[in-house]
């Protein structure tokens, strides 16, 4: 059985408004003492919290509480109590499994929920920013001013009217006012760069209304924060994921206070997760400066990727975290760090399995974020029928970094759906949509009922509920085990064959979607002359070469279909073909093409290939002026050293160069003057 962590365990009905089985609970859990269920334990029986967190502290185990909403009221109790120890534990079990219609099926819900908390995984590193507290508002007339002055006496606030309208200046100053807009702007929280053009600061004269200087254009200025207020167009495409930028409705009082609120609070050292890792040796973006794949940077809502010579280079601070690179990436080179792979994959089977072994059944995996899907499913809870009893949610910090090798890995497990809840942003899902579009088609092609890949993107509570009960006719699937070690590609691989190896009809070859990370290439071996340019190429080592003999060999499992060997190939012979294979042999290198060695005509030394040999000299003979002789094209057929002796033994240095001119001295310079006197001299020559 699973069990959370060692530690005490408290749970609580909430005031009797869910039904637990302690004694069942505590026997799904593996719990040999039947589990004491609280009714109050926030308000009349916080004397039992408080002992079982002493016990925690002295025993140095970790406390784990079955509540959410009251973890500040917990957490403050467990700060006071004495003994150290590691920082209690919150589960919600209540909106997530005990608020709901089948309250009578939700302790292996509840169990699962649980055991999946008490997974620890790699915490992922940290990013200071830090900000002074220089913020520019944007906005219009007197509300904008309004907000500025409110501002000004926590921050050093600039305010850039887009137009000054009714705004009446103050009566006394402190507070930096011009007029302009905003051309572009680049940065984060603590470090934004901004030009503006119409940029006029306002005259300390001003009376009846704002006058402003003469404007300029390309005014530049940095600032630690920037308020917008004006209503329109966010000066961010993923405005919601850049730190240091808010932005709110100037004609709702309440949206304006919040961002005050918060802009106040953006003064001093913040830490930022480092959303995203990067393992440039497996990237396939290019190779001299020949771009392949660049899918990472295509998906980048927030432009935190950028080409770096065959490379690409992430802006930590300014990467949101939607995780659509990690999504994307065929190799696994960009890979999510908050939270890892393995350990996401392990939470879904630790969620799954603990689900299926306490006597749960047909389990759906419900991935969600904390600020949109959370919120929609505590709404079904409150106002609704609660979710299913056999769907199970998992939060993520964005679900827009799920791959196919997740859902892939989710299904393997032994969820039957996997589906996923999303915030609407069009800049944000056609990586996540791509993802399921290319497990649905791996899906259907192993003969697999579905859809059981489902993306919910809408905001409505009912809509969401209506979804999460529309379950499709058709069959559970079995639950594997398998390790979530590895990369990107391997992961997938492994949980790809599991699920082949228990389809309704396990084709041996599939083809997929144009785009998608798995096929094979091509080859026109009559135009290929195996110069290997495609091998020096291939980032991934899925050509490779042989260094005894002319030999071209491609290992299919290891081709992402980036298509560098398509963009190299300078005889334009090589094409992709996207699909899956199944078999062995997609591990095995498969040769190409392979040639006998074209030997020197003088030595005997094997170099180069008959068909590249015959191809140069068909080009150039008689078309080439170092090549017109007979001798001259046999130097083509010889190797390098052999080639440059003949040169020598025909009289011509390949080394040659122009003749150096001659050095003249002073004595030079006097015989030509001597000379000159010398000469008879005529008539004409005086006059010339």
């Amino acid at each position: 059985m699973m069990k959370p962590h060692s530690g005490p365990l408290l749970v609580c009905n909430c005031q009797r408004t869910m039904s637990i089985d302690g004694r069942q609970l505590a026997a799904c859990l593996g719990r040999a003492e039947p589990l004491i269920v609280h009714s109050e334990l926030c308000r009349g029986q916080m004397a039992q919290f408080e002992a079982a967190a002493k016990a925690a502290a002295d025993a140095g185990e970790t406390l784990t509480i079955a509540c959410t909403q009251e973890a500040a009221l917990f957490g403050d109790a467990a700060a006071g109590v004495e003994g150290e120890g590691p920082p209690p534990v919150f589960v919600n079990i209540r909106e997530r499994a005990g608020w709901g219609e089948a309250q009578a099926a939700a302790v292996p819900k509840m169990a699962a929920l649980l055991a999946e908390a008490a997974h620890v995984g790699r915490p992922a590193g940290l990013l200071t920013m830090t900000s002074a507290g220089v913020c520019l508002l944007l906005g219009a007339g007197q509300a904008a001013l309004d907000a500025a002055v409110e501002l000004s006496g926590r921050l050093d606030v600039t305010l850039l009217f887009t137009d000054p309208a009714d705004a009446l200046p103050p009566l006394s100053g402190g507070l930096s006012v011009a007029r302009g807009r905003v051309r572009s702007v680049r940065g984060t929280l603590g470090n934004f760069e901004v030009e503006v053009d119409g940029y006029a600061p306002a005259l300390p004269s001003s009376r009846g209304a704002y006058a402003f200087t003469m404007p300029r254009n390309g005014a530049k200025s940095t600032c630690d924060l920037i308020l917008d207020l004006t209503g329109g167009t966010p000066l961010f495409a993923d405005h919601a994921r850049r730190d240091g930028y808010l932005r709110a409705d100037p004609n709702s009082p309440l949206a304006v206070a919040k961002a005050l609120m918060k802009a106040a609070d953006l003064v001093g050292e913040f830490e930022k997760p480092i959303y995203v890792g990067y393992d440039a040796a497996i990237c396939a973006h290019a190779r001299s400066r020949k771009v392949g794949c660049s899918r990472c940077i295509d998906n980048c809502p927030t432009g935190a990727i950028t080409p770096n010579e065959d490379k690409v280079a992430i802006d930590a601070l300014i990467c949101g975290g939607c995780g659509a690179c990690s999504a994307v990436c065929p190799t696994g080179a960009v890979s999510s760090a908050y939270p890892r792979r393995e350990d996401l994959v392990a939470r879904v089977q630790i969620l799954i399995g603990a689900f299926l072994a306490t006597g749960g059944a047909s389990p759906v995996l419900l991935m969600h974020d904390a600020s949109h899907g959370l919120p929609l499913i505590s709404a079904i809870a409150r106002f609704g029928r609660g979710l299913p009893a056999n769907v199970l949610p998992i939060e993520v910090f964005s679900v827009t970094s799920v791959g196919h090798d997740v859902l892939a890995a989710a299904l393997a497990s032994g969820a039957g759906e996997v589906l996923l809840l999303a915030p609407d942003r069009p800049h944000e899902l056609p990586a996540l949509e791509e993802q399921i579009a290319l497990g649905s088609a791996i899906l259907a092609g192993l003969g697999y009922a579905g859809p059981r890949l489902r993306l919910i993107t809408d905001a409505d509570p009912d809509v969401v509920e209506a979804a999460l009960y529309a379950r499709g006719p058709f069959p559970d699937l079995a639950a594997h085990a398998f390790t979530s070690h590895g990369g990107k590609r391997e992961l997938a691989r492994t949980a790809l064959l599991t699920l082949h190896a228990a389809a309704p009809t396990p084709v041996p070859l599939m083809p997929l979607p144009k785009g998608a990370p798995y096929g094979r290439i091509e080859v026109e071996v009559d135009g290929c002359t195996l110069c290997l340019a495609c091998v020096g190429a291939c980032p991934v080592n899925a050509l490779a070469d042989n260094p005894d003999r002319p030999e071209l060999s491609f290992t299919e499992a290891a081709c992402v279909q980036c298509g560098i060997c398509v963009a190299t190939c300078p005889e334009q012979v090589i094409s992709l073909e996207p699909r899956l294979n199944f078999q062995s042999s997609a591990m095995t290198p498969v040769v190409l093409k392979v040639e006998e060695p074209f030997n020197c005509v003088r030595c005997g030394k094997p170099f180069g290939t008959k068909s590249s040999i015959a191809r140069v000299s068909a080009a150039l003979k008689g078309k080439h002026a170092m090549f017109k002789s007979e001798a001259q094209m046999k130097l083509i057929e010889m190797c390098n050293n052999c080639r440059v002796i003949a040169m020598s033994e025909e009289g011509i240095d390949p080394f040659a160069g122009a003749a150096r001119p001659k050095i003249r001295t002073t004595d030079d310079y006097l015989a030509e003057a001597a000379a000159l006197k010398a000469k008879p001299r005529k008539p004409d020559d005086f006059l010339n």
